[in-house]
């Protein structure tokens, strides 16, 4: 572990994570590499809207949040993303893709929610009526042609048949060829990100390290078994925000705003210690 002094960081930074089996990698060992912060643990959408709030400094949000927000810079480039299946991001289809008209999307995740919708819009001319499908709610809750399912639920077989299944970590490199970037760590104008950006990426590299230990920590409490936490861990996610995940991060800038659901122009904001 590298050695960091508790006097080195501000003691009232205010630190946002996720609660997803995604982000523990990212997460378990900030409070040694970042000593001194407070750190919330809640769902993505509620850490993207306390952080426009204003009641945390810095967090780890869905990338859509980023493009709404003009004054975000993103301070690491330690990120949750995938290039290829997610397995933790599903939308499961009661009818053909082609006829869905109702599409309940899960409130824990808004970038896999626009996600979801630019893909059924640019591939099938598919524009369904949206539904929230709460936190807590199973698929049996909801009666939508489509469900959307993020996070540790979404990893979960859900009850009932269905006509079709979706990774949509796959769907987007099948058809970009581009890696697909979900969240990342993004800190408001005012905060500095010198503070911040050795303490995160120290925190990922050796949560990248111990992911064996965090799997084994994580299976009981989720009651997935500690191989498929493992195999999720190192098959399916990317933890490092390099060239190919900005160029995914770019791609799916232009679709969101084309669809009107970010606004268009704005560009990609990286700290100093960042920038290309």
């Amino acid at each position: 572990m590298p050695d960091t002094s508790p006097a080195t960081w501000r003691p009232h930074l205010r630190i946002g994570a996720v609660s997803y089996l995604n982000s523990r990698p990212l997460i378990r060992f900030l409070p040694q590499t970042l000593p001194g912060a407070s750190i919330e643990v809640d769902l993505p959408s509620r850490l993207a809207d306390a952080l426009a709030a204003g009641r945390l400094d810095v967090a780890l949000i869905p990338s859509i949040e980023f493009f709404r927000n003009p004054g975000y810079t993103i301070v690491s480039d330690a990120c949750i993303a995938s290039d290829g299946p997610v397995r933790s991001v599903k939308l499961y289809c009661r009818v053909p893709v082609a006829e869905i008209r109702t599409l309940a999307l899960d409130e824990g995740s808004r970038t896999s929610a626009a996600l979801t919708r630019i893909v059924l819009k640019e591939r099938f001319s598919v524009e369904p009526r949206i539904e929230t499908l709460s936190i807590g709610a199973s698929t049996d809750d909801s009666a939508a042609d489509a469900i959307m399912l993020v996070g540790d639920r979404g990893m979960a077989l859900p009850n009932g048949r269905f006509h079709t299944v979706w990774d949509l970590g796959e769907q987007w490199r099948t058809w970009t060829g581009l890696p697909f970037v979900f969240a990342m760590w993004v800190a408001r104008a005012e905060v500095d990100p010198g503070e911040l950006a050795e303490g995160l990426a120290a925190a990922r590299d050796e949560g990248v390290r111990q992911t064996d230990r965090i799997a084994w920590e994580e299976s009981p409490r989720l009651g997935i078994p500690e191989s498929d936490c493992r195999r999720y861990f190192r098959d399916n996610l990317r933890f490092v925000l390099g060239p190919n995940e900005r160029k995914g991060l770019e791609a799916f800038h232009r679709l969101a705003a084309r669809h009107g659901l970010v606004p268009e122009g704005g560009q990609l904001v990286f700290a100093d210690h960042l920038s290309r």
